[in-house]
């Protein structure tokens, strides 16, 4: 059975501007890997915290949040009360959430931040915006970065995290 390639040896993403081609690449490539590394985890897992260290549930909750949030200081606009509630929420056990939920929630994250990626302007990137309710400043190629940057980040604890609880079993 022969490796698929990861995603930024595949050729550009349809639509990506050139230069946030590399964005879109971690995106795809954090989601393709967290889905394999899940496929059969049991949801018993889920909440659980090896050696302290983060749960399942809450990268997932984490990745998808961080997408949400970073992309709105990108559109310079100010964090919602939802968003702020999904913030305070991210990691607490929450006994209706599924895995299959967090996933397909996630998915929805990642598709509306390829449409986002799609509909920057390269020209804009050296704009300067601000983060958080300090105004943080950065620009928008920065934000941009760093939500691929911060996704990946979590998708490399996540994938340790999963192999830890799935060593246990």
């Amino acid at each position: 059975m022969s490796q698929q390639l990861e995603v930024w040896m595949r050729g550009p993403i349809a639509g990506i501007p050139s230069l946030l081609q590399p964005v879109a690449h971690a995106l795809l490539q954090a989601q393709e890997e967290i889905h394999a590394h899940l496929k059969d985890f049991p949801a018993s897992k889920l909440w659980d915290t090896p050696f302290d260290c983060a749960s399942v549930a809450f990268h997932l909750q984490h990745i998808r949040g961080v997408l949400d949030r970073l992309f709105t200081y990108a559109e310079s606009k100010s964090l919602t009360e939802a968003q702020l509630n999904d913030l305070a929420a991210e990691g607490k056990k929450q006994a209706h959430i599924s895995l299959h939920s967090l996933l397909a929630a996630l998915d929805a994250q990642i598709t509306i931040s390829l449409a986002r990626l799609r509909a920057t302007e390269e020209y804009a990137l050296a704009v300067p915006r601000g983060v958080g309710r300090k105004q943080i400043p950065t620009t928008l190629g920065g934000l941009l970065f760093h939500s691929a940057e911060h996704t990946m980040r979590h998708t490399g604890q996540l994938l340790v995290t999963i192999k830890i609880l799935k060593h246990q079993l």
